[in-house]
């Protein structure tokens, strides 16, 4: 009897004309590192009296289909994951090298569909319209380079045989925590020891009474924009900034040899008054919490760029 091995598990997503349709061709196969996307439907126990001791049968309750999708940060993969995140980028470029720009600030974002599939059980999972709710990922001065994003699904429908059909295949081309840079209004910013970027969309479900106990909908709400900075303290300009309560413009950015690069840049970013602790006889660290807001002048709060060799998203 085959026993299922992530080793052997694979992934294809496509994005959908009509929420919660899978579509008949246009997959892709994507590179994952782990997922926890699944439907789950909970028990509700009996609360009925005067059948003895012994419970009575459960009900079931409404299907959640939800979870975490671990990708790599790539040149060409990972634009799927910010369009889901932003909606469709402007892209520029006669031909290769195109540039892929992806604004904050739309009202509706694509849904897409997401099959993961063990082919030694068989087990194909189709995942329909789902739409992603949260990206986030790190910067440090070494590890794999990953970000994790969080997504609400309609329902899952599962089968012995695939139907995406043979996903188109992408090449990776990985960005690392090497190749990664951090700038302050324009300028390197040092003495970084980490960072950490998170865009939420803020969905609300539309739960409705239908039979199949499927949602009608994941709405985007008010967005936001948070992350952590940790810094060695060796000047007083971030601190400054806190308490003056002016807003800077950050900018992460990651660029391979090849001449591939991403930038997230995020336009107004505001941050708090840190407690500069001294824990003992090493450096001293401080710890900043920043939130981003709306750039009156830019007109939106992030913006990212992804260049590759893919010309339509």
């Amino acid at each position: 009897m085959a026993r299922a091995q992530g080793a052997r598990a694979q992934m294809a997503l496509a994005f959908e004309t009509t929420y919660g349709t899978p579509p008949a061709s246009g997959f892709t196969r994507m590179p994952f590192a782990s997922t926890s996307l699944g439907a789950e439907q909970p028990l509700l126990n009996s609360e009925l009296l005067g059948y003895g001791r012994d419970p009575l049968a459960p009900i079931k309750d409404a299907v959640t289909a939800d979870g975490d999708v671990v990708v790599p940060l790539d040149a060409e993969a990972f634009g799927f994951w910010l369009k889901a995140a932003f909606g469709a980028p402007t892209t520029t470029g006669a031909e290769a090298p195109y540039s892929h720009e992806f604004q904050s600030g739309s009202w509706t974002l694509p849904s897409m569909s997401i099959e993961t599939g063990m082919p030694e059980v068989p087990r194909y999972a189709m995942y329909s319209g789902c739409v992603l709710d949260q990206i986030t990922w790190q910067m440090q001065r070494s590890g794999l380079l990953t970000a994790t994003a969080r997504l609400v699904a309609q329902g899952e429908t599962v089968g012995t045989t695939t139907s995406a059909g043979t996903p188109a295949a992408l090449e990776l081309k990985r960005f690392g925590h090497f190749n990664g840079s951090i700038t302050r209004n324009g300028t390197a910013l040092g003495n970084v020891v980490s960072a950490e970027i998170t865009y939420a969309n803020n969905l609300d479900r539309i739960e409705t009474i239908r039979s199949d106990g499927r949602i009608d909908g994941a709405d985007p709400s008010i967005a936001a924009l948070t992350g952590r900075i940790e810094v060695r303290f060796a000047d007083s300009t971030l601190v400054t900034q806190a308490i003056n309560g002016d807003p800077c413009e950050l900018e992460f950015a990651y660029v391979l040899p090849s001449g591939e690069s991403f930038t997230f840049t995020v336009h107004a970013v505001y941050l708090p008054r840190p407690r500069i602790e001294i824990s003992g006889p090493q450096g001293v660290q401080a710890t900043f919490d920043w939130q981003a807001a709306r750039d009156s002048v830019v007109g939106r709060m992030c913006t990212a760029t992804l260049i590759n060799d893919i010309e339509v998203y």
